[in-house]
C-alpha cells in the first residue's frame, strides 16, 4: 500500500489580541469603587456651591452614575496618518445607553436632502413607536446651516436635544455647520448612522469614484421619489444599533481614548466592554497590531490612569526608531531645525552679517539733515505766544 500525505491546513490569522479579563475586572472593580467613593465625598462636603459654576457648567456635569469611563491606548506610532472626522464604531457586549432605561433621552436626526422624505419615514408605520417617540427633530444640512448659523442658535440646538445623529454622507460637513458648541466635547458629537441602501457590485465591475454631487444625488434631485434611503425598519435598527456602539477617534497621534462605559455599570460588565475595544482597536487601527502598542488603561476624568496591559519593548523597530546622538541622522535632524528657524524672506546667517552694516550706512545716508537751532527757535515763539494769551486772559478776568 503506498504512503499517504495528510496535508494540514496552517492558519495563516495572526492570534488576535486581548487583554487579561481578570486584570481588566481588577481595575474595573477599584476605578469604580474610587468614583463612588470621592462621588460621596464631593457631596457631603459642598456644602456652599459657586452659583456662577453651577450655571456654567451645567450641562456638562454628569451624576456620579454618569461619569464617563475612557480606555486609553498609547501606541508607538501614530495610530492614523491624518484626523478622520468620521469616527469608527465598535459594537459593545453592554451597550453604553440601555434603550429600556434611557426613554426620555431625546434624538436630533441630521440626514441629507429632501428633509422631508426621512420625515415621513420616521413617521410611518412600519418605524417602532419606541423609537419615533425620542427622535424629537429631524433636519437636513441645508435647513440646518440657514437656521443655526448663529452661535447662540448652536447652543439652544445642543441643549434641547440629548444624542446627534448624523448620516455618513455629510458627517464631514457637520464640524462647519455646527461649530464649536458640539465639537468642543465629546458629549455632542453627532453618531455616524448608515442610512443609504447597499449597493451591489458586481463581479468584475470597477468602483466608480466619489464626487461630491454622485449621480443618484443628480437623479434623487430630478426624481423625487427615487432616493437612495433604506426602509423604515432598517433605518431603525441603524439608529439602534449606533447607539450602544463605542465610538473612536483616529487621529495623528499616539494616545487614543474611547469611551467604554460609565459608572453606572458593573465592574463585570465594564471589564467585557474593555476587552472587546481593546482587542478590537488593537486588531483594525494600530499599525502593527500588537506589536505596536505600548501600554493600555483605564481611567474616568478626574482619576489616575489604571494600567491594564504593557509592552516589554518600547519600540516597533529598536534600529530605525532609535537615533544614536551624533549620527548622521540626527545630524540632519537639527540641521532641519535651525534652518526652520528663518525666515522665507531672510537670507542665510553668514550673508545677512556681511550686509548689515552696509544696509545700516545706506538708510543713515538716506535720512534728511537735522536744524536743531531752527526747531529751537520755533518752540520759544509758542511759548511766548501762549503766555501773552494766559497774561490777556487772566487781566480780563481781574477786571
Amino acid at each position: 500500500m503506498a504512503p499517504t500525505k495528510t496535508v494540514v491546513k496552517q492558519n495563516d490569522k495572526a492570534p488576535q489580541f486581548e487583554v487579561d479579563p481578570d486584570q481588566a475586572l481588577k481595575a474595573s472593580k477599584a476605578l469604580l469603587a474610587h468614583i463612588q467613593k470621592t462621588a460621596a465625598e464631593t457631596a457631603a462636603n459642598a456644602t456652599k456651591k459657586n452659583i456662577l459654576d453651577v450655571a456654567d457648567n451645567e450641562e456638562d456635569a454628569p451624576s456620579a452614575a454618569e461619569t464617563p469611563i475612557w480606555l486609553t491606548i498609547t501606541t508607538k506610532r501614530h495610530i492614523h496618518d491624518t484626523k478622520k472626522l468620521q469616527p469608527a464604531k465598535i459594537a459593545l457586549p453592554h451597550p453604553l445607553r440601555d434603550a429600556d432605561a434611557d426613554q426620555e433621552a431625546t434624538i436630533c436626526l441630521i440626514v441629507p436632502e429632501p428633509q422631508r422624505h426621512y420625515k415621513n419615514l420616521v413617521a410611518s408605520d412600519d418605524f417602532p413607536d419606541h423609537l419615533r417617540a425620542r427622535i424629537t427633530r429631524v433636519v437636513d444640512l441645508k435647513h440646518l446651516t440657514a437656521k443655526f448659523r448663529q452661535y447662540e442658535a448652536q447652543r439652544k440646538l445642543a441643549s434641547e436635544h440629548d444624542i446627534f445623529l448624523g448620516d455618513d454622507r455629510i458627517i464631514n460637513r457637520l464640524p462647519k455647520a455646527l461649530g464649536k458648541s458640539f465639537y468642543k466635547t465629546t458629549a455632542k458629537r453627532p453618531i455616524p448612522v448608515v442610512l443609504s441602501k447597499k449597493k451591489q457590485q458586481r463581479d468584475g465591475e470597477a468602483k466608480a469614484p466619489r464626487s461630491k454631487k454622485s449621480a443618484a444625488a443628480a437623479a434623487a434631485a430630478a426624481d423625487p421619489d427615487n432616493i437612495n434611503c433604506r426602509s423604515a425598519k432598517e433605518v431603525a435598527a441603524e439608529i439602534e444599533k449606533a447607539l450602544g456602539c463605542a465610538l473612536v477617534h483616529l487621529s495623528p497621534s499616539t494616545n487614543t481614548a474611547v469611551k467604554v462605559g460609565i459608572a453606572s455599570l458593573g465592574p463585570q460588565a465594564l471589564s467585557e466592554n474593555i476587552v472587546k475595544v481593546a482587542g478590537e482597536i488593537a486588531t483594525k487601527y494600530v499599525p502593527k497590531k500588537k506589536n505596536g502598542i505600548k501600554a493600555i488603561f483605564v481611567k474616568g476624568p478626574q482619576t489616575v490612569a489604571l494600567p491594564i496591559w504593557q509592552s516589554a519593548e518600547l519600540w516597533v523597530d529598536a534600529e530605525t526608531d532609535v537615533i544614536a546622538n551624533g549620527s548622521e541622522q540626527a545630524k540632519a535632524i537639527e540641521a532641519k531645525k535651525e534652518q526652520a528657524n528663518i525666515g522665507k524672506k531672510r537670507k542665510t546667517a553668514g550673508s545677512a552679517e556681511e550686509e548689515e552694516p552696509e544696509a545700516k550706512k545706506a538708510k543713515r545716508a538716506n535720512l534728511p539733515e537735522s536744524n536743531d537751532d531752527k526747531l529751537d527757535k520755533q518752540i520759544a515763539e509758542r511759548k511766548a505766544k501762549l503766555r501773552g494769551a494766559k497774561a490777556k486772559a487772566k487781566s480780563a478776568l481781574d477786571e
